[in-house]
């Protein structure tokens, strides 16, 4: 997809989209039934573990797209990313370091990323460097009931959030500052995540939250580490019923 294209589509997704209701925001989401065997960690080689929620549902790979009934991912991945997980599933996922762009910003993130898109945007074209999925959103002391940094409520909607650009692969750019946007290795990570359809925004993340909140409580092996974060897979051609993004809640054994 050209990078004009790819501008054009996501600048719509990204900017002032607030959740109206109007599509099913998690159609057959997950309830916090666990599995029936106990979670363990996943091996650093192990992408991902089904443990919740809708344990049948499988994405299946067409070349660099993921494709799960009606939903699609037309973009690639960054390298060694596990697959999309359905809507709908709770899965264990283990992501490696990835290289990758960051604007920070602060204030309501569904009305604030247009501010992010087009730095980050400017700094891959200036690198001759193409999109890939899921565009990332951190949200730094979203509050997730009390529990850690991460600990479900609407704490923190209006605070900081970093939105990031992830690199394919890591020699496609140096880290360093690149004017408003800083280009980072983050450290692996183990999360929680659940599957999502409907309207992208905070109100979608914090039901994300709330379901991943349940699993938790029934698993008291595992424990927050770390603040929520969101993966939105599609841009603004992608109808509300079928955009595809997750919830993710970093977590260690306790």
């Amino acid at each position: 997809m050209a990078l004009s294209l790819v501008a054009a589509v996501l600048t719509t997704c990204l900017v002032g989209i607030a959740p109206d209701g109007s599509a099913d925001a998690n159609r057959g989401a997950a309830n916090g039934t666990p599995a029936s065997e106990p979670a363990t960690p996943p091996a650093a080689e192990a992408s991902s573990q089904r443990v919740g929620g809708d344990l049948e549902t499988q994405p299946q790979r067409k070349g660099d797209n993921w494709v799960c009934g009606d939903m699609v991912v037309e973009a690639p991945l960054p390298e060694g990313y596990p697959a999309p997980t359905p809507a709908g599933a709770i899965e264990i996922k283990h992501y490696p370091s990835v290289r990758r762009a960051e604007f920070r910003g602060s204030g309501n993130s569904d009305r604030g990323r247009n501010g992010g898109f087009w730095p980050l945007f400017q700094h891959i074209k200036s690198r001759d460097i193409a999109m890939t999925s899921p565009v990332e959103m951190d949200y730094p002391g979203w509050s997730v009931n009390g529990q850690g940094p991460a600990a479900g409520g609407a704490e923190g909607r209006s605070g900081p959030w970093v939105m990031s650009f992830l690199y394919r692969s890591p020699d496609l750019g140096p880290t360093g500052d690149d004017g408003n946007v800083r280009v980072v290795d983050t450290e692996p990570v183990t999360v929680l995540a659940i599957g999502m359809r409907g309207p992208y925004g905070e109100a979608q993340v914090s039901r994300g939250i709330e379901q991943l909140q349940a699993w938790l409580a029934d698993h008291p092996e595992w424990e927050v580490a770390g603040d929520p974060r969101a993966f939105y897979y599609n841009g603004p051609y992608v109808a509300n019923r079928n955009k595809w993004s997750e919830a993710h809640l970093p977590i260690r054994q306790r």
